[in-house]
């Protein structure tokens, strides 16, 4: 058996498409269903990601960064998520209290975290980069195609094989970090 033998079989094709304009409309809907759901608690919604950034190949899947007053503290959001139709996909206690929702048809990812977490500047200096400058655009969405004609176990590790040029990115001394709540 060959090393690639079983993660072929097993293999996550990365779909990147060309940038689409309804995109932002679609995050608004998003956006709008989950402050009617959360009220106040939704201190911060943001769009992120790749289908943020008019322009820019992405996956067809909207990211969303929703902040709490604490994430950790699911006895205060996760129904009200629920109801508003976004399962909870995801728990990591460990990376910022991370949760991840997204509704039954899986085209939207809503990533919540606590107000403070470091990850929120990150996100939002990554995509305010993106939006700004056409060099670091075209070379990330260069290095995404690259790597999205390999086959990958799954996301995480297309994800992961990017993290190099986005950690250079949003490093560049020509960035300057937005405040968050």
């Amino acid at each position: 058996m060959t090393a690639s033998g079983p993660q072929e079989a097993d293999s996550k094709e990365i779909r990147i498409v060309d940038y689409d304009p309804s995109w932002p409309a679609k995050f608004e809907e998003h956006a709008e269903n989950i402050r009617v759901a959360l009220g106040d608690m939704a201190l911060q919604i943001e769009h992120i990601g790749s289908t943020s950034v008019p322009g820019l190949a992405a996956k067809p899947k909207i990211d969303m960064l929703v902040v709490v007053p604490d994430s950790a503290d699911e006895d205060a959001y996760v129904a009200l998520m629920e109801t508003a139709g976004y399962a909870l996909r995801l728990r990591e206690p460990d990376w910022h209290e991370h949760r991840l929702f997204g509704p039954p048809q899986k085209d939207v990812n809503v990533h919540v975290v606590s107000r403070g977490s470091t990850e929120i500047r990150r996100w939002l200096v990554f995509r305010d980069r993106l939006r700004r400058n056409a060099d670091d655009r075209r070379r990330y969405e260069q290095t995404k195609r690259e790597l999205a004609r390999r086959k990958w176990p799954d996301t995480n590790a297309y994800a992961a094989a990017k993290s190099e040029v986005i950690e250079e990115i949003i490093a560049s001394p020509r960035q300057s970090i937005p405040r968050s709540n």
